[in-house]
């Protein structure tokens, strides 16, 4: 029998706060988390902004001993995963079955900083000289690994891997175990800390990020004056719960998911179809699983990374899934505008933005528009928060590879 599937808990470390409620009181205040490049010495760099966390001390959170054998992408997973974990109830004995516990979070590019930094030791110092951590502080699939450790969880565990929308897929894979049953509960997410020159410098080079300098319009989704997105970091991790076992115990219920499109372009390996077929698909597959009418209270979180190609088409295939007048009728945003891009990280953060808009019954802005594009013409909740009843929630993914997804979150 399938299962219904809640949302239980939600944690968050964000270039807006370091928990989930501090990032979501952000987005509503419309604040933006870029600024300067603090990471490293920007002067040779034609880029010179990002959404950097601030105030996070791994070395106070973890301890220095444990802290300089986890990568920053790591750190941050490992963070919001106890938020999230603590949110959910699941942090008091006997509250869930662990051999029911599964991990779903992903990184888009894994621990990057500690591959580049054994790369000069090496280059510099000889073989001999690279970490016996390097590798298990490197590989992607190290931030659900950590937490699968330090909570106990013995269940299924599916690092997914799919660029930008990593996160996407991570949540709906996590849906789609514990409807059929494979899982009581799943922490599902992603996570990414790659502001590091060697990142910057090669999506500058793909002509995928903003050289803007002024942080408050560097990112502006669906402006006519958009240049490419902007770098940002962290994690955040979701508790998906089967809705029996939630109500069983007494959880609180966000939200419940209800719906899940996985698609791919099979166009072009950085540049999203102009057609838009494959996007309009996932939305599509989630709205006939959800088995929802787009109607009055729809929000849509956009990709909207504010690259000229993204935003126009993902408009084209919000408009091609949904009908021109349901499009039209929904309030869409960009969260990217305030938080940068996460990559791995970015849809999980925009999955809780639906599940509070849906709690709070506001919709956050898309900061910094300026110049309306008349090939982005749906309402996208310039600048300032909305206020209205929120019954139900897209979230839009895309990565390089073509990688779609569409995540359907409803009231319950």
């Amino acid at each position: 029998m399938e299962q219904r599937v809640a949302i239980t808990g939600i944690g968050a470390v964000s270039p807006l706060g370091n928990t989930a409620l501090a990032t979501w009181a952000a987005m509503c205040a419309g604040t933006c988390g870029i600024g300067p490049i603090t990471h490293f010495d920007t002067d040779v760099f034609a880029v010179k902004v990002a959404a950097e966390v601030k105030g996070f001390d791994g070395n106070d959170y973890f301890g220095k001993h444990d802290a300089k054998h986890l990568d920053p992408c790591v750190q941050f997973a490992l963070a919001a995963s106890d938020e999230a974990m603590h949110d959910a109830g699941f942090d008091v004995e006997g509250a869930i079955d662990h051999e029911r516990l599964g991990v779903y979070v992903g990184s888009g590019v894994g621990g990057m900083q500690t591959l580049v930094d054994n790369v000069h030791t090496i280059a510099d110092r000889g073989p001999r000289r690279a970490s016996p951590y390097m590798i298990a502080m490197m590989i992607p699939n190290m931030a659900s690994g950590n937490i699968a450790i330090r909570h106990k969880a013995k269940g299924p565990t599916l690092p997914v891997v799919t660029a930008c929308a990593t996160s996407a897929h991570a949540v709906g894979e996590a849906f789609r175990a514990i409807k059929h049953g494979y899982a009581d509960a799943i922490l599902a997410g992603g996570t990414e800390a790659a502001i590091i020159p060697d990142a910057v410098a090669g999506f500058t080079s793909c002509r995928a990020l903003t050289t803007n300098p002024d942080p408050s319009t560097a990112c502006r989704p669906f402006d006519a004056n958009r240049d490419g997105f902007v770098m940002g970091e962290g994690a955040c991790v979701l508790v998906l719960e089967g809705m029996e076992h939630a109500l069983a115990r007494g959880a609180h219920i966000y939200a419940e998911v209800v719906g899940y499109g996985n698609t791919d372009d099979a166009y072009h390996i950085t540049s999203p179809d102009p057609e838009a077929a494959g996007i309009a698909r996932a939305i599509s597959l989630a709205v006939a699983e959800g088995d929802v009418k787009p109607s009055e209270g729809l929000y849509i979180n956009a990709h909207g990374t504010s690259t000229k190609l993204n935003d126009s088409s993902e408009t084209a295939g919000i408009k091609r899934a949904l009908g021109e007048d349901a499009a039209r009728a929904a309030h869409v945003s960009s969260t990217k505008s305030m938080t940068g891009h996460l990559l791995g990280g970015a849809a999980a953060v925009e999955a809780i933005a639906c599940v509070m808009a849906i709690r709070d019954g506001v919709v956050p802005p898309t900061i910094g528009y300026q110049e309306a594009d008349p090939d982005c013409d749906l309402d996208i909740t310039p600048n300032r928060a909305v206020e209205m009843p929120v019954n139900v929630a897209i979230s839009n993914s895309l990565g390089f590879g073509g990688h779609n997804a569409c995540i359907l979150i409803k009231k319950v």
